[in-house]
This record gives C-alpha cells, sequence and structure tokens, in this order.
C-alpha cells in the first residue's frame, strides 16, 4: 500500500499541499492539465524552486488574469461550486473528492455563523486559488498513487487574523469546527498556521492522525507557505511517501498489568477466558514473589487501545486487584492468515505465516486438540500432520 505522511510541524494550507506534492514528484504538466479544465478564464499557476531556512521546497502561487489582481475573485455558494466541478472534464474520483471537501468547508461555515450550508457564501475559500488549491491537491494525490494519507497532530496558534468578517481569533472557528476530533496541540505564536481549505482537505483526505506508520520511505517533498513566521522556524509542510509495512493488526498496543496476592489461581482459566472474550490479544499469569516474602502473581494482559475498557471492566470485576497499570507499546507482527490443510482426518485450519525465510503453517491448538480427543490419538500426531504441509517441507529443504 502507497502511503503518505503529512508532516504538519508548520500547519496546513493548501498552497502548501500542492508544492509539496509538487516537490515529491507530481509532473508540472499533468497538473497543469487538469486545472485547465477548470472553466475559469485565465487561471495559472506561478511555481517556484525556493529555499526556505536552508531547506528546499516547492512554492505554489494561483493567479487569474492580472497578477495584481489575483485574488479578488467572485465569492461563491456551494451549489455554483458544485456546477463548476460538474462541467469540468475532470476524473469522477477527483470531482467527488473535491466537492466533499468544499461541503465540509460550507457545513463548517454555516455552524459557525448559525446558518444554512445553502445561505453560505465561500468568501476566501471559495476564490479561484481555493478552487484550484483544492482540486490541484486532490488530482496530485491521484496522480502518485497515494492509497493511504496519515495526518501528524496540528499546531494551532493564537492570536487574530483579517477577513472578510474583520479580526478573528485564532485558531480561526471555521478551523476549529473542521478539527473537532483530529489530534492538536498548542503553538505559540500569533500568526496562522491553519488555514480553513488546509483544514478542510486533511479532514477529508487523511485516513487516520497520528504518529507516522512503518513504511519503506520512497521520497520527501516540501510545500512552502506565503508567510514567514516571526519566529524564524521554516514555514515548509514535509510529505513523506512510501510503502506501507504496516500490517492488518494494530500496532500499537495496551499492555495492562497488576499485581495479585490474594486472588486464587484455580479462578484463572475462567479469567483468561473472559479476558480474551473481551478482545485480549493475549494474557499470561506469572508467578512472583511478593513483598513480606508473600507468593503472588503479575497478570499482564494485551490489547488494543480501543478495546481497553472491556478488558479493564473484566479484570475489576473478576479479581481482586484494586488499581491497574497501563502503558502503550508499538509491535512488530508478522503477516498471517488463517488457511485448511488436508490430514488424515480431514482438512484442518492452520495458521500461513510469512517470514523472512519464507512461509511456514502452524497447527492452531484447540483444533488439534478436538482432532485429538475425538480420534482418541496422541495430540503430537495430530500437529506433525499439519506440520508436514508441503510449505514447510519446502523451507526445511
Amino acid at each position: 500500500m502507497r502511503t503518505a505522511y503529512l508532516d504538519c510541524f508548520s500547519g496546513v494550507s493548501g498552497d502548501m499541499l500542492l508544492g509539496a506534492l509538487l516537490d515529491a514528484g507530481v509532473p508540472e504538466a499533468d497538473l497543469r492539465e487538469v486545472l485547465a479544465a477548470l472553466p475559469v478564464p485565465d487561471l495559472s499557476l506561478h511555481i517556484e524552486r525556493k529555499t526556505v531556512q536552508g531547506f528546499a521546497a516547492t512554492q505554489v502561487r494561483v493567479q487569474c488574469g492580472h497578477p495584481q489582481h489575483s485574488h479578488h475573485h467572485p465569492h461563491r455558494h456551494l451549489a455554483e461550486i458544485a456546477t463548476l466541478l460538474g462541467q469540468a472534464a475532470l476524473p469522477p474520483r477527483v470531482r467527488d473528492t473535491a466537492l466533499a471537501v468544499f461541503t465540509r468547508l460550507a457545513e463548517a461555515e454555516a455552524a459557525v455563523h448559525g446558518t444554512t450550508v445553502e445561505a453560505i457564501h465561500f468568501h476566501e475559500v471559495g476564490a479561484v486559488d481555493a478552487l484550484a488549491d483544492i482540486v490541484g491537491t486532490v488530482a496530485g494525490c491521484s496522480l502518485l498513487n497515494i492509497d493511504r494519507i496519515v495526518c501528524s497532530p496540528l499546531p494551532l496558534a493564537r492570536g487574530w487574523v483579517t477577513c472578510v468578517h474583520g479580526e478573528i481569533p485564532l485558531p480561526g472557528p471555521a478551523v476549529s469546527c473542521l478539527l473537532e476530533g483530529v489530534p492538536v496541540y498548542g503553538e505559540d505564536l500569533d500568526q496562522e498556521l491553519v488555514t480553513p481549505t488546509g483544514a478542510a482537505l486533511v479532514r477529508e483526505l487523511a485516513d487516520a492522525f497520528g504518529p507516522m506508520p512503518p513504511m519503506l520511505l520512497a521520497q520527501t517533498g516540501y510545500g512552502a507557505g506565503s508567510m514567514t513566521r516571526r519566529d524564524g522556524r521554516p514555514n515548509l509542510l514535509r510529505l513523506m511517501i512510501g510503502e506501507s509495512t504496516e500490517e492488518a493488526e494494530a500496532q500499537e498496543i495496551e499492555v495492562i498489568e497488576t499485581h495479585l496476592d490474594d486472588w486464587n489461581p484455580e479462578f484463572w482459566p475462567h479469567l483468561s477466558e473472559r479476558l480474551m472474550t473481551a478482545g485480549a490479544l493475549d494474557v499470561c499469569l506469572i508467578p512472583v514473589q511478593m513483598k513480606k516474602g508473600r507468593p503472588g502473581f503479575l497478570l499482564r494482559v494485551l490489547v488494543e487501545p480501543a478495546t481497553r475498557h472491556a478488558a479493564t471492566t473484566v479484570l475489576f470485576t473478576e479479581t481482586t486487584t484494586i488499581g491497574l497499570r497501563l502503558r502503550r507499546e508499538q509491535r512488530i507482527t508478522l503477516p498471517r492468515e488463517i488457511v485448511t490443510v488436508p490430514t488424515p482426518w480431514g482438512e484442518l485450519a492452520a495458521k500461513k505465516i510469512a517470514t523472512p525465510a519464507g512461509t511456514i503453517i502452524a497447527p492452531e491448538y484447540e483444533i488439534c486438540r478436538q482432532v485429538s480427543v475425538t480420534h482418541g490419538i496422541p495430540l503430537q500426531t495430530v500437529y506433525a500432520a499439519v506440520s508436514r504441509h508441503p510449505h514447510n517441507q519446502k523451507n526445511e529443504s
């Protein structure tokens, strides 16, 4: 899976996204061809390679007509933008995604101003530069064959910014609305770092927010913003693209632990079964020597973060613990799937595991145990029959 990571250490805007995509390899001619399909007269891009605080980056400026009047465009309703996009000879996925970005903007503006989506004028974000930024960004992701986008937490500055409504506080009300449910952090800077267009784009395009996912890094691009930060830091967006190495399982897990010195270990089979039913990935019970020489147990449970509550509920109801320790850890897992293998007792399910040395077939304990009991044969005989699968024999040779 081709994955892109948006490293928004200095925020995000439409022009920064467009610049980063070009810097990461989007062909300039292809991008210009896409934007030429928009029914907007005299639309053009000014693309410049520049150095920002020592970093080589690409900066994009959208122009329409005379450069001195490039930001004076008519305000538009969502219906007008939908018509413009519908008239453009764009790939359906690009057109639909671009309209979804504008719809997010309209919904946010309507919520902020206490009105309806239909009544919203887009003001700055409805201008030609936003049309180009949004359509260009969506098309750029398609041109780079990006399958998945992960975005870093976003920095939100303080202060004030001037818009058609006058002075508004930062982060902008529409930005705050768009980023509800997204990880953010404060930045001690009185300049706008996240624009409404940038917020709408990452909210629509990003599949997840958080740290950079595991990938084989292939290319990196930097998009320069139009603003110069007063704190001396580079106003850049970094786009990192590579082949994902993340497995379907969660790579960040929750570890839950507790010490028990007054609990009956005869209850362990029942407890472990309840924990696994609640979604635990693994459980273990380790004998330990407690304080004052008392014997006890270290109970450890591994869960995905989403199932932590269910597991802690089981622990508090089925054990004598009055406190739990929680921490998050990273893990690496091998790709695996359930397959069936032929045996003298019929087709049995087993795990097919892809290792660096090749594929192996591993028996499933419960299934093999059931065959052992049903047919009255040693469990190790069933294990041996499953392990004789051609995949394992090929690896041994």
